[in-house]
């Protein structure tokens, strides 16, 4: 019988934060557009690459990056109602943010945010189908 030797030190942490999320859109420039002047968030990175544009939007002061990724019509990621969006956004108020993308534009499944155990809730959606998830913790 053949025993394995237990590496003598098991490293735990592997994975350190999350760089980059993708959303697909059919025209980046009209998503930049969404993202930034409709959802406040900031463009970061924009330049040609070999695969084609590498253009990202992120939320003020935080390291994560959203990637606008082109990609042929019905490529988004709408889900189906009730479900989240592949991207959620937090916010510290919601109902103010909510009323203030709405009035640039934003398009909304909801009238108004809906309150769950978890807090407040709103879905978002962009110009190509994609649902964008909105939340605001409950507080304690």
């Amino acid at each position: 019988m053949r025993t394995v030797d237990a590496p003598e030190r098991i490293e735990t942490r592997m994975l350190t934060d999350i760089m980059y999320v993708t959303i697909y859109v059919t025209d980046q420039d009209r998503a930049l557009r969404f993202y930034t002047d409709g959802l406040g968030l900031e463009k970061r990175l924009d330049f040609p690459g070999p695969d084609g544009r590498f253009l990202t939007v992120g939320p003020p002061d935080s390291p994560v990056q959203i990637i606008l990724w082109p990609h042929a019509a019905a490529a988004g990621q709408p889900g189906v109602a009730g479900a989240p969006g592949p991207l959620i956004l937090e916010s510290d108020d919601l109902r103010k943010d909510f009323a203030l993308m709405r009035g640039r534009g934003v398009t909304f499944e909801e009238t108004e945010p809906v309150d769950y155990p978890f807090g407040v809730r709103a879905e978002a959606v962009d110009p190509d189908g994609n649902r964008i998830s909105l939340r605001e913790r409950r507080k304690p």
